[in-house]
């Protein structure tokens, strides 16, 4: 449906461009090149409408009525729509690791790890405390 009434306001658009540039002014003969007008009216003189004047209409009325169709339809439809985050792919779940073992068995033929003893470091006495023997 959407579809459909899209095609027709489209066609419906050209069609008005078209008569709208066929018209000629109302105010194309000589005189109204120098500005003077044929009747006294504030719009100029009213002729009988023609083809083009009602084709105008009816295709005026015609984009008014599928424009309005159009953003009731698009506005309906507005909610039902997926979202970015429903189409994007789920995260997989965390996979739990098997811990390293520290110290691994020996392999025969490898050369092993030589384990250094453990470091200590001096600590500084506080600089406000007298080291100082009393007597």
């Amino acid at each position: 449906m959407y579809t459909l009434l899209l095609i027709v306001h489209v066609l419906v658009c050209f069609f008005l461009i078209i008569v709208v540039l066929l018209q000629s002014g109302k105010a194309a003969d000589l005189a109204g090149a120098f500005g003077g007008m044929g009747s006294q009216t504030a719009f100029g003189p009213r002729g009988s409408a023609t083809l083009l004047s009602k084709a105008t209409t009816v295709s005026a009325v015609l984009f008014m009525v599928t424009s309005l169709s159009l953003s009731i339809l698009a506005t309906r439809n507005a909610g039902l729509g997926t979202t970015v985050l429903e189409g994007a792919p789920a995260k997989p779940a965390p996979t739990k690791q098997a811990p390293v073992p520290v110290n691994p068995a020996p392999v025969p033929g490898a050369q092993q790890p030589v384990q250094s003893p453990p470091v200590q470091i001096p600590v500084k006495p506080p600089a406000n405390q007298n080291t100082a023997p009393k007597k």
